[in-house]
């Protein structure tokens, strides 16, 4: 027996979500600093684009209420969450504030940089591309770091980790 084939669209929408969520991505949570304070956001959007010059991309939907901040933020920090982060990753999928309940700092350009991540690329905006119903931001790096340990993943709506080699 076959597996069901159909196209996407509106009437397939839980089924197409359901077949991507089938791949399992790498967490991030990113950052950026508002008139209003600091704000972030989960994302497994996320891909490096080119090693030269250095790019990132990153794609907030559109029908997030944080979506105009980070579409004009000139500086933002992208996160990757080690396997111990849930309860951040969680959080920030929820709710963009609460930067008080984690431990954190400002980068020379005022964004907050999250501690304990398994990797962080800080950036400067180099680009906003139409992506349907998100937007896709490319970020130049201008700094990142990364440590050893084990990722956190999602994949079929969960959390979970990487039972593999570091």
């Amino acid at each position: 027996m076959s597996d069901p084939v159909f196209t996407p669209g509106p009437d397939t929408a839980r089924a197409f979500r359901d077949a991507l969520g089938c791949f399992a991505t790498g967490v991030t949570v990113v950052t950026t600093q508002t008139a209003d304070g600091p704000l972030g956001i989960t994302a497994n959007s996320f891909a490096s684009l080119s090693l030269d010059p250095p790019l990132v991309l990153w794609a907030p939907a559109r029908a997030s209420r944080r979506h105009e901040a980070f579409t004009r933020a000139r500086h933002f920090a992208i996160h990757v969450m080690a396997g111990d982060q849930h309860a951040l990753a969680r959080h920030f999928a929820t709710s963009g504030d609460g930067f008080e309940a984690f431990d954190w700092s400002a980068s020379p350009e005022g964004v907050p940089i999250l501690s304990g991540c398994l990797a962080r690329f800080e950036c400067e905006r180099a680009a906003l591309h139409d992506g349907g119903d998100h937007t896709i931001v490319v970020g130049r790096v201008i700094r990142a770091a990364h440590r050893p340990g084990q990722g956190l993943i999602f994949k079929r709506g969960q959390y979970g980790g990487f039972s593999g080699l570091d």
